[in-house]
């Protein structure tokens, strides 16, 4: 496969801009994933790799060479729709082949009666059978070749149409969402069997997904886009580790980081006028900030064993953990503690710990692992000073 890059690639549609400018590099055997929200321009990308879809401006490059104006068969790629797209009229075995079958046809190959002659005639050619059942095998296909699509499941249409995508061997693949029309134990399924067949053939994949669970298990890259905007290009762990925004930082993860908007008084952080903690960790030289903090990063105390008094709000007992949602309260002074408008800041706990909706807990983190954001402009905040260069502690009431 050759290197695949992208230089100022963008698109638009009239005055519409789809994709704004961005370059990247896909190396030779990836798995990259094009992860966002609908709508963000990411299966625009993969149509014009393909050359389905027109570049506006910028460069596609195949090993250096110039790409933009390939046709689709020069670029050697193999595409897999959200939709299966097979032809319902023709066997499995048909709809495997039809690849080879169409590198085969001559332009006399499409009158009337005779294409359909020479299709048959083309399918029984020793080499395009063999390769049509070396991959049926590959993908367990093989006792369903004479059936047609109608009488498949979901999980097997998709393997069929990875089969059709497979069987011309190319340098690339292209997968939009195809597991997007399965349930959750065929996903699950399918999406180990992706992966395996993309360690076994070592060509590089480019997948579309909004799905992040998808990206994080599958992807050796991710490139993340929201309207149109790349937002991060990384691995899934830099991705989840280290987001380089907000939008990052709440598209990956489930739950979402703990987003707070507090702002820096000496050693102490102020969520409010009645709400703040110490924080001996650097800080960001910003007085508006969000700070970040995975749900997995916090811990629950008993009610005062912790710095940020919350009550529960939400419990979901999921077997090997819990997701608990909290609610944050005011300081402890001057009166009964309230809540405080704010999403609900999730935790993740292993097992199941003996919590009660409503009951009043504590949160706490450990400083160094607080993450830093802009609160206007949702930036990645990577620069911080000593909290002894701000001014005299917040009094927490």
């Amino acid at each position: 496969m050759p290197e695949l890059r992208f230089e100022n690639l963008s698109k638009s549609f009239g005055d519409h801009t789809v994709i704004q400018a961005f370059s990247a590099t896909v190396e030779d055997g990836e798995f990259l994933v094009l992860l966002g929200p609908s709508g963000c321009g990411k299966s625009t990308l993969l149509r014009m790799i393909a050359g389905i879809s027109e570049i506006s401006s910028g460069r596609l490059l195949f090993d250096g060479q110039l790409a933009n104006q390939w046709e689709p068969r020069r670029r050697g790629v193999a595409f897999v729709f959200q939709s299966y797209a097979l032809y319902p009229h023709m066997t499995v075995r048909a709809n495997i082949s039809f690849p080879l079958v169409m590198d085969a046809f001559r332009p006399w190959h499409h009158l009337p009666i005779v294409g359909a002659v020479v299709r048959r005639q083309l399918m029984r050619r020793p080499d395009i059978a063999e390769r049509t059942l070396r991959i049926a095998r590959q993908l367990e296909l093989e006792p369903l070749l004479d059936r047609r699509p109608a009488s498949l499941s979901g999980g097997q249409r998709q393997r069929v149409a990875l089969a059709r995508a497979l069987v011309r061997d190319p340098s690339l693949y292209l997968l939009d969402e195809p597991l997007s029309n399965l349930d959750a134990k065929l996903r699950t399924q399918t999406r180990t069997e992706i992966s395996a067949l993309h360690n076994k053939v070592g060509k590089t994949f480019i997948y579309v997904t909004h799905d992040q669970v998808e990206a994080m298990t599958m992807a050796t890259r991710i490139i993340v886009m929201d309207k149109g905007v790349v937002q991060q290009i990384d691995t899934p762990e830099g991705i989840y580790e280290n987001p380089g925004n907000t939008f990052v930082a709440r598209f990956v993860g489930a739950p979402p980081m703990n987003l707070l908007p507090v702002s820096h008084r000496g050693d102490h952080l102020a969520f409010s006028e009645t709400l703040g903690w110490p924080h001996a960790g650097p800080v960001p030289e910003l007085r508006k900030l969000l700070l970040g903090i995975r749900p997995e990063k916090l811990t629950l105390h008993p009610e005062g064993a912790g710095r940020i008094p919350v009550q529960v709000a939400t419990v979901e007992r999921l077997g090997a953990e819990s997701i608990i949602g909290c609610r944050l309260l005011s300081g402890r002074g001057g009166g009964e503690p309230s809540l405080l408008e704010h999403d609900l800041i999730f935790v993740r706990l292993p097992g199941n710990p003996r919590v009660r909706i409503e009951e009043r807990c504590a949160l706490d983190y450990r400083d160094a692992e607080a993450l830093w954001f802009d609160a206007a402009s949702g930036a990645r905040l990577r620069q911080a000073v000593t909290a002894s260069s701000f001014s005299a502690p917040l009094a927490v009431s």
